[in-house]
Parts: structure tokens; sequence; C-alpha cells
């Protein structure tokens, strides 16, 4: 019995349509007020803002330093509010 995946040929037309009109990013993940982590809405490509500010794709190693990076960031936040007596 033969099986067809539409999921492989949706893959295939996604990337053709991202090659043709380029990638719908959306935020997926906000990491700090200035890194984010966004995905395209057609074919899943992954990328983050780097220290310059541009489009870098999601590695692992930049999915660890942006973790690495929020949790830090969110200590820090968790540390400057104030407390109320």
């Amino acid at each position: 019995m033969k099986t067809s995946s539409s999921h492989s040929h949706g893959n295939k037309f996604s990337s053709f349509f991202c090659n043709i009109f380029g990638h719908h990013y959306v935020v997926s993940k906000k990491v700090t007020e200035h890194i984010k982590e966004y995905k395209c809405l057609h074919c899943q490509k992954e990328v983050t803002t780097d220290a310059s500010g541009k489009l870098s794709a999601l590695t692992p190693q930049r999915q660890d330093i942006n973790s690495t990076l929020a949790d830090m960031y969110r200590k820090r936040r968790n540390r400057q509010v104030p407390q109320v007596a």
C-alpha cells in the first residue's frame, strides 16, 4: 500500500513560494526588547536577530544563546522591580 505525503509537496510549494515572493516572518518568541525569533508562515524557516540587528538563521547554538539571554534578562527585570513594604 502506497501512502502519499502532502506535507512534502507542501514544503516544496512553500519553498518555491518563498523563493519567488520572499518569506513572511512573524514573531515566534520575544527574547528581549531588541532580540526576537521569527518563523516564516509558509516554509517554517526560523531566524533570529543578531548583534547587529540583522536576521540570521536560527541554529541550535543561537537558540541556546537566546535561551540563556532570555533567562538573564528575566532575572534582571525581576531584581529591578521595587519591593512594596
